[in-house]
């Protein structure tokens, strides 16, 4: 498809240009047609792989052994391989999921279809089924040599199953610029600059903590141009909507990591060491990061069904909240009496007014979540109980939807195995097979010491206030636990919020980590704090155990909670 020579990418002589098309499986549609029509690209890259995504892709292969990849992936392509074939830009994603060699037929039987001549390759090794025969996915995080060796070979489309998603980024840099296993730095900054542009449009201001400061109706997508000593320049194409600036690029920076060290297969990238500079309108340069040798080991992301639940949601209205919720859990309490669900779990919401204007904000939700490993005992029986309530119950009783049967949940378990022990596989376009070794060197992970902190800010007038009028933060989850960054736009603000953001005030604030462990991490150069709170989200995002099963508004929640804050900082 490209017309370029059989190795690389393009001239190692220039940056690499590297957009992003998708950050999970169900992105914007149209967006792999506006990276290619917006501007110059090298490579397109698409992430398409979470840990539910996983179990969903898992669930899809139950029903038919041929499936198990991001099939919005192939249509995508069906609308823009011709495209990307005149811009001569390369497509790598890992929409392969669980089944990269059977997308990868897939693209060949499209293009030959098209009359598109494209040379397909995939990599593979990353299913580790066989060891873990209990679960529905059971997946290595590969890294980006495999890609590499792929692009070397000369593919136009490159199609992987569980890599790690900054991998998009490596594979492509090493293989337009030659980088060994040995290069830690750059690939250290690759790695980078693959995590930022990794979920999408939240490096161009979607989901970000100042939105007001841009138009982000529609954010356009990310690009990345990787020059040779790992250092990048983080934008956007011209014209598209949202913006980049040091704190869109900080707020992903912090998603979904945890201390110092970004441990990865290739790597393990030093976050402690990012420096960020503006150097135009939605550009952001990213240089200075050090990488060190991977860990010995490969995580490894287990997917396993855990049983079934259901929900029934109750709408308590007006007076006596807390005294009709009480009424109606001792009375389901009763009704399931015969059969006790293992889990049962409360939620009130007080989203309730008073004096409202309107009905629903009058109302408060009272959730009621039942979980167990038979389907019988969740089935229907919280639907019919809480109906047959409707007319003996707390007065104005009705709930949110009618009653469902139970569905079935997932559990997320994470394990390590020697990186030695997995087989790496690229299957170039020719289908010849070569084996990607694993790193020659490794380093055990250890904890960085925590740095020293900025003088704490002198004394003076204070004013209750929301943190987030001064902090930014952003939030996700990773398994069982949630990670929160937070971070400060100015130096005084910085020197603020590591002094007052502790441990011990952050379990004030959010009263629901009580009781788990929580550490905080310290990143000076980006001013900011790191919070992983270990536990918060059960067994992942699939069992559903939270209201916000994935820590999403977890920062936003801590944004909204009120301290005394300096006045000459509001």
């Amino acid at each position: 498809m490209s017309e370029g020579g059989a190795t690389g990418v393009a001239g190692a002589g220039r940056p690499l240009r590297v957009g992003n098309a998708s950050g999970f499986y169900g992105d914007r549609f149209d967006a792999m047609r506006e990276m290619l029509t917006g501007g110059p690209l090298d490579v397109l890259t698409g992430d398409y792989l979470a840990e539910l995504t996983m179990l969903i892709l898992g669930r899809d292969r139950l029903k038919d052994p041929a499936a198990g990849y991001a099939r919005t992936f192939l249509r995508q392509l069906e609308e823009c391989l011709g495209l990307a074939r005149d811009r001569g830009v390369r497509v790598v994603a890992n929409a392969g999921g669980l089944n990269p060699a059977g997308l990868a037929d897939a693209v060949r039987a499209l293009a030959e279809r098209l009359g598109v001549p494209t040379r397909v390759a995939h990599v593979e090794g990353d299913d580790l089924r066989e060891r873990y025969p209990d679960s529905l996915a059971a997946h290595a995080y590969l890294g980006g040599f495999g890609i590499a060796a792929c692009l070397e070979a000369g593919a136009d489309v490159v199609v992987t199953g569980r890599v790690t998603d900054a991998a998009l980024v490596t594979g492509p840099a090493a293989a337009h610029f030659g980088w060994t296993p040995s290069d830690h730095d750059r690939l250290a900054g690759a790695v980078v600059a693959g995590h930022v542009l990794e979920c999408g449009a939240q490096a161009t201001g979607g989901n970000y903590a100042f939105f007001g400061e841009g138009d982000v109706r529609r954010p356009g997508f990310p690009v990345a141009e990787v020059y040779a000593d790992g250092s990048s320049v983080v934008g956007k194409h011209d014209g598209t909507g949202g913006f980049v600036d040091i704190g869109t690029v900080t707020a992903q920076l912090l998603y979904e990591t945890a201390g110092a060290r970004y441990a990865g297969p290739d790597v393990t990238a030093r976050l402690d060491t990012v420096r960020l500079e503006r150097v135009g309108v939605d550009r952001v340069r990213i240089s200075g990061v050090r990488g060190e040798p991977p860990p010995p080991t490969l995580k490894v992301g287990r997917n396993r069904l855990g049983g079934f639940r259901n929900e029934v949601v109750f709408v308590l209205t007006g007076l006596d909240i807390e005294a009709k919720a009480d009424l109606v859990r001792r009375q389901m309490t009763h009704a399931l009496a015969e059969s006790t669900p293992a889990d049962i779990r409360w939620e009130l919401a007080r989203t309730d007014h008073p004096d409202a204007p309107t009905q629903e904000t009058a109302g408060a939700l009272l959730r009621l979540v039942v979980r167990d490993a038979e389907e019988r005992v969740v089935g229907r029986a919280p639907g019919t109980a809480a109906v047959e309530l409707a007319l003996s119950s707390f007065p104005g009783f009705h709930v949110l939807a009618p009653p469902g049967k139970g569905t079935p949940y997932g559990v997320f378990e994470a394990d390590h195995v020697p990186q030695e022990s997995v087989e790496q596989v690229a299957v170039l376009p020719d289908g010849t097979r070569i084996t990607v070794p694993a790193p020659g060197g490794t380093a055990a992970l250890q904890d960085v010491p925590e740095p020293p902190l900025p003088e704490p800010p002198p004394p003076g007038p204070r004013r209750r206030a929301p943190l987030g009028l001064v902090a930014g933060a952003r939030s996700g989850d990773k398994g069982p636990d949630a990670n929160v960054g937070v971070w400060a736009r100015t130096d005084p603000a910085w020197r603020w919020l590591a002094h007052t953001l502790t441990v011990d005030r952050f379990r004030t604030l959010l009263p629901e980590t009580e009781g788990l462990r929580v550490v905080r991490h310290v990143l000076p150069r980006l001013r900011a704090l790191n919070f992983v709170v270990e536990g918060l989200l059960g067994e992942g995002v699939a069992s559903r155990a939270r209201f916000d099963p994935q820590a999403k508004a977890l920062g936003e929640w801590l944004r909204s909670r009120h301290l005394d804050i300096p006045e000459d900082l509001l």
